[in-house]
């Protein structure tokens, strides 16, 4: 089948910032009196919502949770994020990404971003940076229930890719997933979706094993020799 759309994830793919996610949740659980242990953000963050990293964090340690507790610690995250990015006297965006954004437009392709970043933080980075435009489908962690590495975004961003192209008829065999973790390949190949691993937050080699191609930037990504090797596999 023939690419129709790619759907782009986020954080780590688009804006690079999970070292400044990783500061916040920190922060979030300092003030809860509890610190954040070597390797458990990439545990149980990378690739996934905040309420999915967080209650899965606070679980671990033993924690009661419950959903309104859970809301005001995401609250509280994401007015940090925003004063964050405010204080930045330039957006961390990956520059190879935005060449590859210029391949996909002019290849008349559907763009999607399917994160499970909050979508007040994925339209404020998107306006900021002058690339809202190329994103009139956005699925953001607060419109799942299910975070990566469920698939439930991605077929999401399908529904209302159809919907809002009625004579695409997209499949989702027709989408491109690019991603950077584990969490967020594995919710991709769920969805029944091919994808590509861009070495942004891990080693390429790491990846490689995961996605169906792997390249260290986007920009290196061809998108024609993508289309006729996915023609030939289901052809």
């Amino acid at each position: 089948m023939t690419i129709k759309a790619i759907l782009f994830d986020f954080n780590g793919v688009i804006i690079n910032d999970e070292f400044l996610h990783e500061k916040l949740i920190e922060q979030v659980l300092i003030d809860e009196n509890l610190l954040l242990r070597p390797g458990e953000y990439n545990q149980f963050c990378l690739g996934r919502s905040d309420r999915a990293c967080l209650e899965g964090i606070l679980t671990e340690r033993g924690r009661y949770i419950n959903e309104g507790y859970l809301d005001q610690l995401i609250k509280r995250k994401a007015l940090a994020y925003q004063q964050q990015l405010e204080s930045l006297e330039e957006l961390p965006i990956y520059s190879d990404t935005i060449d590859f954004i210029s391949q996909v437009a002019q290849a008349n392709l559907k763009m999607a971003v399917v994160s499970g970043a909050l979508r007040s933080e994925v339209e404020l980075v998107l306006n900021k940076a002058n690339l809202i435009d190329f994103f009139k489908t956005i699925i953001a962690g607060d419109d799942v229930e299910a975070s990566k590495p469920k698939p439930d975004a991605y077929l999401l961003a399908v529904n209302i890719l159809n919907q809002q192209y009625p004579d695409m008829n997209l499949q989702p065999s027709e989408c491109l997933a690019i991603e950077d973790t584990f969490a967020g390949i594995e919710a991709a190949k769920l969805a029944g979706m091919s994808v590509v691993g861009v070495a942004h937050t891990y080693p390429f080699h790491m990846l490689q094993r995961l996605a169906n191609w792997c390249v260290d930037y986007l920009s290196d990504l061809e998108l024609d020799r993508i289309q006729k090797v996915d023609q030939q596999i289901n052809s």
